[in-house]
């Protein structure tokens, strides 16, 4: 499947009193690699709401195993693990050198029709198309 990776940095607003980046930081963390895979794929937010679909997360799961300290690099490995029913994105941040696991994580987000606010099933034909062109060597 497809990866993307993105390098982030721990600064002081990120924090908690204990020194580490607070865990309610991760989520901002997952979403600037999603929006990086999301890039790739040539379907991100704005695609997305253009195609007439919102694209909501309604799951999202994080292991929190090492800490991420002030100033540490960190890369966030963001892999597309579906996409035909929903969007299932697994995660892993490692330590810049990539030699320890620091968190592991997952989001699931379904396809929403903006006008009339149904769910669906299958996800649009567009984000079908762009996921299968990248997977043939297109895009």
């Amino acid at each position: 499947m497809l990866t993307v990776e993105t390098t982030i940095k721990a600064q002081f607003h990120d924090l908690d009193p204990m020194g580490v980046v607070w865990h309610g930081n991760y989520p901002h963390f997952l979403e600037l690699a999603r929006c990086d895979l999301l890039d790739r794929i040539g379907y991100n937010y704005e695609q997305m709401r253009d195609s007439g679909h919102a694209w909501p997360v309604v799951d999202m799961r994080i292991k929190y195993v090492r800490p991420i300290k002030l100033f540490e690099f960190a890369v966030v490995a963001a892999t597309l693990v579906e996409f035909e029913n929903r969007l299932k994105i697994a995660y892993v941040i490692r330590r810049q050198d990539g030699r320890e696991v620091l968190t592991r994580a997952h989001t699931i987000q379904v396809a929403v029709r903006i006008d009339s606010g149904e769910m669906l099933l299958e996800s649009p034909a567009i984000l079908l198309d762009k996921v299968r062109g990248i997977s043939c060597g297109g895009g």
